[in-house]
């Protein structure tokens, strides 16, 4: 079996994609000059590798298991060069992290000093909700994955880097507000706003609230912190955010942060990867700088 490592960036960016000339645009060649690759890639396996159904492409198992194969080679390979370089005293290449959509109130922040350290590096940064993040952690798309409620379904390394916790917040005007503190059954009848389903929050409120054997009243179910925040000042309920989605001091004075004995929920910033993947020289940098970042928040 005799593949390139031009031929696998090609089947690569066609898994990527999900069309020819999209792949085809993507490593810079014309779509007939694609449309060949890939069939010489498929004679040189031997067996189908795709399907087009409706102009989408639609890997085989052997498809997706070959996407996985050369994205392991493609690794490995960007790893040695990183190898190389640092042996030339160079610090560059390409790191790809993907997070959670709460921790872009924070991440930005550690890639920004991160770049002013090593200016040759370039930085691809997904911010998805946590099921988007999951499905790159078990495509093995990214270097680092960072969120609060690490998959259980799958083998991961597991490194906790930092404290969210998660606070009980209301509108300024709330009569909450006013009170020194509340216990857990003064909340019976208000109305909660909470993250969706399946959002890192969202799994630890209701954890912790059916520990605590209470069921919220849940008026609304919100995709994003920001809106979640401005239906709190608009006074439709109360709610628990990560300390991060609240922001600098201005951002707090907005909303008020409850006093419940019975909050905050203590959870964690995790650091995760697929078990066994070996890190790039630029990713285990990168880990040590997170480390150090949070250390230096608390």
């Amino acid at each position: 079996m005799n593949i390139t490592f031009r031929q696998l960036r090609l089947f690569m960016a066609l898994a990527e994609t999900g069309s020819v000339s999209a792949a085809a645009r993507l490593v810079h060649v014309t779509q007939p000059t694609a449309s060949m690759g890939l069939k010489d890639i498929t004679d040189a396996v031997g067996v189908p590798l795709y399907e087009v159904i409706a102009r989408k492409v639609h890997l085989t198992q052997i498809g997706i298991e070959l996407t996985k194969t050369a994205r392991a080679i493609s690794g490995e390979w960007e790893a040695f060069e990183q190898q190389i370089d640092g042996i030339k005293g160079l610090t560059r290449g390409k790191l790809k992290v993907a997070v959670v959509s709460t921790a872009k109130y924070f991440i930005p922040r550690i890639l920004g000093t991160f770049c002013s350290k090593y200016p040759h590096i370039d930085i691809a940064l997904e911010i998805l909700n946590r099921d988007g993040v999951v499905k790159r952690l078990e495509e093995n798309l990214d270097d680092l994955y960072i969120m609060s409620q690490p998959p259980l379904h799958l083998e991961i390394e597991d490194e906790v880097f930092m404290p969210n916790p998660l606070l009980l917040v209301a509108s300024k005007e709330h009569w909450f507000a006013k009170k020194r503190a509340i216990d857990l059954a003064s909340l019976k009848g208000e109305k909660f706003i909470l993250r969706e389903k399946g959002s890192g929050t969202r799994m630890a409120v209701d954890a912790h609230l059916k520990k605590l054997k209470f069921r919220p009243d849940v008026r609304l179910e919100l995709g994003s912190n920001e809106a979640i925040k401005q239906a709190v000042i608009g006074g439709l309920g109360i709610a628990v955010l990560s300390k991060y989605s609240l922001g600098d001091k201005s951002d707090q004075e907005e909303v008020a942060i409850l006093k419940c004995k019975e909050f905050p929920i203590e959870t964690s910033w995790h650091i995760v990867r697929p078990k066994g993947k070996k890190l790039s020289p630029i990713a285990t940098i990168f880990k040590k700088h997170l480390a150090q970042q949070a250390k230096d928040w608390r």
